[in-house]
């Protein structure tokens, strides 16, 4: 395949995963305003965070009336993969100045994905940027219309919409629980753990231990830090931003 057709190629993925994951910023943004927040709130931090499944875990922390501390604290934790998904691609992309805090804001689970699975480095800055400003742009826009929407219902709760974060959480998380034995023991252990604490502990301190206990294992070496980010990140190619944190599911990112 000659270089120009390598390069289509990964843009129509990029477009392809944008169009699919970024639409799930409606039901964040219906979650967001459901917890609490403002739509201007749920908006910004779709903006700034750009994490399907942290952005879904400080939303969680603040609907069970956890504080906005414990919460952000989570959401660090979830995004700390993202870390690991900037190491591999500073040398594929090799952006500077500017340019190099814009990539960064885009490195979740998905352009990660579309970025890697390419034949070369051309290749692979297309379907990164591709997918960056597609699923930016439309997690975003989605975001806002479901805050609105469920702004304008009047009493939200009635939907039931309280069981939209943690059942997109899960299917974030699904995947790869599949796929991972070892992840399925670290998330069963984590659960058990946020459980035992939940009648003890301020809200949202049960679930910053399991992610605590997480990453602690991946330093211990009894779990790989790729498999212990695996818990709390979304799908590589379905989960939301990232999902992800994206939330991005969604985390998501």
């Amino acid at each position: 395949m000659s270089s120009s057709a390598t390069r289509r190629a990964a843009v129509r993925a990029g477009l392809s995963l944008g169009v699919a994951v970024g639409g799930s910023g409606l039901a964040f943004g219906a979650t967001a305003v459901t917890s609490g927040l403002s739509v201007a709130q749920a908006c910004a931090l779709s903006l700034v965070t750009f994490t399907g499944a942290s952005q879904y875990a400080l939303v969680g922390v603040v609907a069970t009336g956890g504080s906005l501390a414990v919460g952000a604290v989570g959401a660090l934790l979830l995004g700390g993969r993202n870390t690991l998904y900037g190491l591999r691609l500073a040398d594929l992309l090799r952006v500077t100045g500017v340019r190099r805090l814009v990539a960064a804001q885009g490195v979740i689970d998905e352009t990660t994905a579309v970025a890697v699975g390419q034949h070369d480095r051309e290749a692979a800055r297309a379907g990164f940027w591709t997918s960056f400003a597609t699923l930016y742009a439309l997690w975003n826009l989605s975001t806002l219309v479901g805050a609105l929407g469920v702004e304008r219902i009047g009493d939200p709760s009635a939907l039931g919409l309280d069981v939209v974060a943690p059942a997109a959480f899960l299917a974030i998380l699904w995947t790869r629980l599949k796929a991972d034995p070892v992840a399925r023991w670290v998330a069963l252990g984590g659960a058990g753990l946020a459980l035992a604490g939940t009648p003890w502990l301020p809200g949202g301190t049960p679930v910053l231990l399991a992610g605590i206990a997480a990453l602690a294992a991946a330093l211990l070496g009894r779990v790989p830090p790729s498999r212990a980010a695996a818990v709390s990140a979304p799908g590589r190619a379905g989960g939301g931003p990232g999902t992800a944190d994206g939330a991005g599911s969604g985390g998501t990112r």
